[in-house]
């Protein structure tokens, strides 16, 4: 087995987290069942990526619908890791949670301690966001809405997802394509300007 701890690299970035990192924040990325989690935290981490993913089987047919992603052939079952230096001094840490119902329960210490959440959604399949948005709103946690553009040209309009989803007026909604790097990062940024000004708020 080659293990070279020294190094501490990886093909992403740095392994380790500077010394000079004093501030650590941490931030979910939640969403329904197969709307981009897993990659969007993917393109985002300068560290390869934790993830606890299982082959999906014939068990989870009568629970996952994989009508919108015929090709998945895994699933998260308990987290997704990454890491975001901001700053010399400050790392932020990114959790995403399993979208199925059943895993719900994970929530708990997941959400512990977490600024704020990023709610990937499907435009095709806004009706399953509702259970997560209940969720995130029970841990009283703010959040800004990134829309997973799968399909560019199925479009709908900010109006359209803000009024289908029953949003507050001041409730971020961005677009993005969670395999891409810069568009993911537009959205987090969304989700960290909102945050601030909802702290300067209080």
């Amino acid at each position: 087995m080659d293990s070279n701890p020294s190094s501490a690299e990886t093909a992403q970035g740095p392994l380790y987290v500077s010394e000079a990192v004093t501030t650590a924040a941490k931030i979910l990325v939640v969403g329904h069942f197969a709307v981009g989690k897993t990659t969007l935290i993917g393109a985002l981490s300068e560290i390869k990526p934790l993830r606890t993913e299982e082959k999906m089987s014939q068990a989870s047919v009568q629970f996952d619908d994989l009508s919108a992603a015929p090709d998945k052939r895994t699933t998260t079952v308990a987290l997704d890791f990454g890491r975001l230096t901001l700053a010399d001094d400050l790392v932020l840490y990114l959790f995403g949670t399993p979208g199925q119902q059943r895993f719900m329960q994970l929530w708990e210490d997941t959400a512990r301690g977490a600024l704020g959440a990023l709610l990937l959604v499907d435009p095709a399949r806004l009706e399953e966001t509702f259970p997560v948005i209940d969720l995130i709103e029970s841990y009283g946690l703010d959040y800004a809405i990134a829309v997973n553009s799968f399909t560019p040209e199925r479009k709908y309009g900010e109006d359209e997802v803000r009024e289908a989803l029953d949003l507050l007026p001041d409730t971020p909604v961005v677009y993005c394509d969670a395999r891409d790097r810069e568009s993911s990062a537009r959205a987090l940024i969304a989700l960290v300007r909102h945050l601030l000004t909802r702290e300067r708020v209080a």
